[in-house]
């Protein structure tokens, strides 16, 4: 069993809170992180209806009988424990004690937001990041890994990907989304969803995805939400500063799985992947999402975002520490051109000096230095962030 980045971390707030609640879709490997990680904690799954009634029916009844702590997985299930949780971990704050899990970040977020502000830890486990995946896929294997994605189970269990990712949307994304509110067009909203897949790297117009999905705009808003807090997907802010107002106001659109989105394409073979015309925005889709999962399983919030203004010039991310920029183009093709760097040659003399440094990500397989930007083999992805990290400590 693959070991979990996050695992050091979760140890390391387990150590200083009495609550630990971590947030993630389902199957991305949480209930295995946590009984790994608190071998010793008796487990319960919320989702068991007898288990769910006695903690909804009896909640005080039900958490006497586990005054050391447990886990408690799917807790949006039940988002009511919370508030009785609140006073037993006031009487007594031993750290570590409760491990909550939930795969509804809206509802687990708001329960535990109101009654354990102050005395849990809220942390995210993601699908496997790149340098998690290293086990069982190569990297350099591009097309391969977009049609996969980084689901867990799909590579311990050597799964076929379209029927795997076919199983999990009819049993997961349909039922919990659906969960939230009372869709009662079913195929409308999977052909919602597959219209968002289409549109992965691309700048989210609501009115244009609404008028293609036969719902309003307000319709398309509200279940762009209900994705978010399934981690179906996610949007990426715009950069902003008060240097110019010709700067795009919309978030761009990701999912957090890029198999999910490969197989809501109706790709199923990597040959499929790499004749794409939409390969090069599901290649952007996996960086960006790799490089949240890597904040997320190292307990940071990065501050991502991405370069747009009315001219045109872009760049596909914008990496801040404090006042400092760090640059990132991402390119799927395996030879660098000059053209790869035109970006951030235009970004840089846009925002000025706060931009210090760059680099291009892309599909090849050697490093690059050039005089002003570097080029950055896919195969560096796992160590990227280190790298911009040990680049702005070196400023």
């Amino acid at each position: 069993m693959q070991a979990r980045n996050l695992s050091t971390f979760i140890q390391h707030e387990a150590s200083r809170y009495p609550v630990i609640t971590l947030t993630g879709p389902r199957q991305s490997g949480k209930t295995t992180l946590c009984k790994s990680t608190f071998p010793e904690k008796p487990y319960f799954n919320l989702e068991a209806p007898d288990i769910r009634q006695f903690a909804t029916e009896d909640p005080r009844g039900f958490l006497a009988a586990i005054p050391h702590g447990a886990i408690l997985d799917e807790i949006q299930r039940a988002p009511e424990l919370t508030s009785y949780l609140q006073p037993l971990v006031d009487e007594n704050p031993a750290p570590g004690r409760f491990i909550l899990t939930g795969s509804q970040q809206l509802h687990v977020r708001a329960s535990v937001s109101q009654s354990l502000a102050g005395r849990t830890a809220m942390l995210t486990l993601l699908p496997f990041d790149s340098a998690e995946i290293r086990t069982y896929h190569d990297l350099a294997d591009v097309d391969g890994l977009l049609l996969k994605g980084f689901y867990p189970r799909l590579h311990h269990m050597e799964l076929e990907p379209s029927r795997m990712y076919g199983n999990y949307f009819e049993t997961y994304v349909q039922r919990d989304v659906r969960q939230l509110i009372n869709i009662r067009n079913a195929g409308q909203f999977e052909k919602f969803i597959r219209l968002c897949a289409g549109r992965t790297g691309q700048l989210l117009n609501l009115h244009s995805l609404g008028n293609d999905a036969g719902v309003s705009h307000t319709t398309a808003r509200e279940w762009i939400t209900l994705l978010e807090a399934g981690y179906i997907i996610f949007q990426l802010p715009p950069w902003h500063a008060n240097i110019s107002k010709r700067l795009t106001k919309t978030p761009k659109l990701y999912f957090w799985d890029v198999g999910l989105a490969a197989f809501l394409l109706g790709l199923e073979t990597p040959a499929q992947v790499a004749r794409d015309p939409l390969r090069g925005n599901l290649f952007e889709n996996m960086v960006i999402a790799d490089l949240f999962k890597q904040s997320f399983h190292h307990g940071k919030r990065p501050r991502f975002s991405f370069y747009r203004d009315s001219s045109g010039l872009e760049t596909d991310l914008v990496m801040e520490n404090g006042q400092d920029i760090f640059l990132l183009e991402i390119k799927s093709g395996q030879t660098v051109t000059q053209d790869y760097f035109k970006g951030l040659y235009g970004v840089s003399r846009a925002v000025g000096e706060r931009i210090k440094g760059g680099a291009v990500l892309y599909g090849g397989e050697t490093e690059q230095n050039r005089s002003d930007w570097q080029a950055w083999p896919v195969g560096n992805l796992p160590h990227l962030l280190g790298h911009v990290d040990r680049f702005f400590m070196d400023l």
